[in-house]
This record gives C-alpha cells, sequence and structure tokens, in this order.
C-alpha cells in the first residue's frame, strides 16, 4: 500500500492519536494539530519529519483555515482528514450554562463545519479525497443529561448527511464514524454543569452519582478498545465506494439498531395521521 498523508484535528489524546500513532507506524505522513502539540514529542522523535505539527484551537476560525491552507501548501497533498476534536458536556439543558453551550456547538458543529469549507477547495483542486468525521453513537441517540452533547452530535450527521452529496461529483468521499464508549480519557475531559436541586431525583441525578462514583474515570470499563476502533477508522479510508456511517463497538451496534428499530415503530404508528395531511 502505498504512503498516504492525513490531517487530523484533536491528535494528542484518545481516538486522535491511536489513529495519528498507527498511522506512522506503517509508514504514512501525519498532519497531526492539537491545542497542545506538545504532548506528541514522543511520536516527533521516533518518526522525524513524517509528523507535522501544529497548535490548534479548532474553534478559532482565521486560525483553522490558516493551518489548513498551511498544510495543504507545505505538504503539497492530502489524502484523507480526520476531523476528530471535540469533547462532551453533562447537565440538564437548564443546568447548562451559556458558555457550556456555546463551547459544545462550536466545537463538536461548528469547528467541523469550518474545516470542510476550508478543506474542500483544496481536495477539489487536487482532484478528490476523504473527509472522516467523528460523531458518536450518540448522533443517533440519547440520553438524559446529554441534550447539548446530542444536539451537536445530531447537527454534524445532518450537515455531513447532506455534503456527502454535494461533494461526491467532485471526488470527495466522507464518512461518519459512531464510536460507542472508549475507554480514552472521555470522561475526564467531560465538562459537568452545576446540579440544580429540582433535578436529584431524576435521571440525571442518578447519573450524577454515577459520575462521582467513578472519581472522572468514567470509561475505565467501556466496551471499546481505542486501538481497534483506530484501525477501524484507517481501514475505511481504503473502502470503496466510501461508507457513510461506521459503527464502532457492541455496544454502539446495539443502542443505535434499538433507536433506528423504535424511529420506525413510531413512524408506521403514525402512517394514518401522516396519510391524512395530504389533499
Amino acid at each position: 500500500m502505498a504512503a498516504t498523508t492525513w490531517f487530523v484535528t484533536g491528535a494528542s489524546a484518545g481516538i486522535g492519536r491511536a489513529v495519528t500513532r498507527q498511522l506512522l507506524e506503517r509508514g504514512d505522513r501525519v498532519a497531526a494539530t492539537a491545542r497542545t502539540p506538545q504532548r506528541l514529542d514522543d511520536l516527533a522523535e521516533i518518526h522525524g519529519d513524517r509528523l507535522w505539527r501544529a497548535e490548534l484551537d479548532v474553534t478559532d476560525t482565521a486560525v483553522l483555515r490558516s493551518v489548513v491552507g498551511r498544510v495543504f501548501a507545505e505538504l503539497g497533498r492530502v489524502d484523507v482528514i480526520f476531523s476528530n476534536a471535540g469533547r462532551g458536556a453533562f447537565g440538564a439543558a437548564e443546568e447548562m450554562t451559556d458558555a457550556a453551550i456555546d463551547e459544545q456547538l462550536a466545537l463538536n458543529f461548528t469547528a467541523p463545519v469550518q474545516l470542510v469549507r476550508a478543506a474542500v477547495p483544496l481536495l477539489r483542486a487536487q482532484g478528490g479525497g476523504r473527509l472522516i468525521q467523528t460523531s458518536s453513537m450518540g448522533g443517533q441517540i440519547t440520553t438524559p443529561g446529554g441534550s447539548l452533547y446530542h444536539a451537536s452530535k445530531w447537527a454534524v450527521e445532518g450537515f455531513f448527511e447532506t455534503v456527502i452529496d454535494e461533494l461526491a461529483p467532485f471526488g470527495i468521499a466522507i464518512t461518519i464514524v459512531e464510536p460507542g464508549i472508549i475507554r480514552t480519557d472521555f470522561g475526564g475531559a467531560l465538562d459537568i454543569a452545576a446540579p440544580l436541586p429540582p433535578y436529584a431525583e431524576t435521571p440525571i441525578g442518578a447519573i450524577r452519582q454515577y459520575i462521582d462514583a467513578s472519581g472522572g474515570n468514567l470509561t475505565a470499563d467501556a466496551p471499546g478498545d481505542p486501538e481497534r476502533v483506530a484501525a477501524a477508522i484507517i481501514a475505511s479510508a481504503d473502502v470503496t465506494p466510501a461508507p457513510r456511517r461506521l459503527a464502532l463497538g457492541s455496544d454502539a451496534y446495539a443502542a443505535i439498531q434499538a433507536a433506528l428499530t423504535g424511529r420506525l415503530a413510531e413512524l408506521e404508528a403514525g402512517k394514518v395521521a401522516a396519510f391524512s395531511a395530504d389533499f
């Protein structure tokens, strides 16, 4: 297999780091971005100039556009863009601060949109490429306390589902990745809202107790293996046609299947009402 060039956001931890390391180990070139690129110093020592690094807060759109331009200008070609930066927030909608709401939408939704907008002209000019966007099983399901996280993931899925068909004529293919719960530091980075007393005896209160009991290590016993998730993401880039969605983890498969089956049942239950609205 010929070496390829990948551009990875959120490359310093979790799935992003695993993807970056596995790519480098197989001989590929990676443009890795992160808020703290120094966390990739160990990989730079091993792999030298095959690891291109830049500091990037993807919510800063002006800097994001500049970094995208630099990657293409300095590396000449980018075969795959893996848009992976993001994090979660927990709390009832009423408990979330304005700042937390803005951050969830900016990081998990607006940043991927702006990354695509910055990269598409360059991908089109080189004759095509592949975009892989990290979503979550949370882009297909919902859980109490995750309203803003789910909103951001459902939004990103709607956006990418649409642009799949917009960009296909230019040879640009897209895959939406939907991992389940993976053994990464996702739980440690969770933005947890301050509790309001009325929610103490609700499902959100029960989830809070679980979070507190975990000591911040929410994913210690998660079923998902980050190394296998990373390998599946890398392998998907060589699949033609590109899979529109890639659920990763037995929990993701089960949860998404249950959600879609339930949604179809609800649609069928409302069939008479739906048809009654026609002229």
